[in-house]
């Protein structure tokens, strides 16, 4: 597969009804423009990770090199959404120091194969870079907000969809555990129940809450804009497959999940360190002038 990475455009639109809980939460906006569920598209989706031997061979090796070239290698802490063996171990550069597990059954639990075979690449890889954490793809309780430089999907949300798990708040998870500037490397099956895993992923914003207190003392919660949550890098159809696939790479939105207030304040941080910036440069130069005219009467 050629990764000619392309730019898609990502719109953001007048948003859906949603809940939203606490000062801000990830959401949907209103998607590009997606066409109907086909018959063909629900067949794919059927086979969900019974994948013939063509697809995952060629999504293996996508992946690999998905996952290989991608992840900077100023990231320290890669997570992993569904755990299925100990791929990722081998995937993953050895600047990873982190691997966090998660898992594709509804207790949670990293099954007993699983980790041996996590602990099996760990062993062969030579470095002790697994943590094995009990949590669910879809509710990431153990992992902290913005503690992640890296989050990897592969081949994870048609079983999630098959076990019950919601591959939406999975992906919404990973917005909420990455880091500002950190990246969503994805390689999945291109639609399920008839929605784009791309288009789900590219309009994924954050809906901000500010509340506002009333005559009579209660206070009032109205929603400002919602802003993206990533950034698309690029993306390329996974091609010579049987079950359409995508792989992409997001970047989480360095101000994903600010106010107004807040973004206007470090905007103003910024321009603040620039000013400083300029001062002490126009300050050294000052000094290495007044220098030069010292060393020249000086010689004189």
């Amino acid at each position: 597969m050629n990764l000619m990475w392309k730019s898609p455009t990502i719109v953001v639109a007048a948003m859906l009804s949603v809940v939203i809980s606490g000062s801000h939460a990830f959401t949907t906006v209103s998607p590009l423009v997606q066409s109907p569920p086909t018959a063909a598209s629900e067949s794919s989706t059927t086979l969900q990770m019974g994948l013939d031997m063509v697809t995952y061979m060629r999504c293996e090796w996508i992946s690999a090199a998905l996952c290989t070239n991608q992840t900077p290698r100023t990231a320290d802490v890669a997570l992993v959404l569904g755990c299925q063996d100990g791929r990722p171990v081998t995937f993953v550069p050895r600047t990873i120091e982190t691997l966090i597990t998660s898992s594709l059954e509804t207790d949670g639990v990293v099954p007993v194969n699983i980790r041996r075979q996590l602990k099996t690449q760990e062993k062969s890889r030579g470095s002790g870079v697994v943590s094995l954490v009990d949590q669910r793809a879809d509710d990431l309780k153990e992992t902290e907000d913005q503690s992640v430089d890296v989050v990897l999907s592969l081949q994870s949300a048609a079983k999630m969809k098959e076990n019950g798990l919601d591959w939406k708040k999975s992906i919404q998870e990973a917005a909420r555990v990455l880091k500002p500037g950190g990246r969503f490397l994805f390689v999945e099956q291109s639609e399920l129940d008839g929605e784009s895993y791309l288009e789900y992923v590219g309009n994924l914003g954050t809906a901000i809450v500010t509340k506002t207190e009333t005559d009579d003392g209660d206070d009032d919660e109205s929603m400002s804009e919602v802003y993206p949550a990533f950034e698309c890098m690029g993306y390329d159809d996974v091609d010579l497959v049987l079950v359409p696939h995508v792989a992409a790479v997001f970047v989480k939105a360095e101000d994903a999940g600010l106010t107004d207030a807040q973004r206007a304040e470090k905007e103003s941080k910024v321009e603040e360190e620039r000013m400083a910036e300029l001062s002490i440069s126009a300050f050294e130069r000052g000094i290495k002038k007044r220098r030069r005219k010292k060393k020249k009467k000086t010689e004189e």
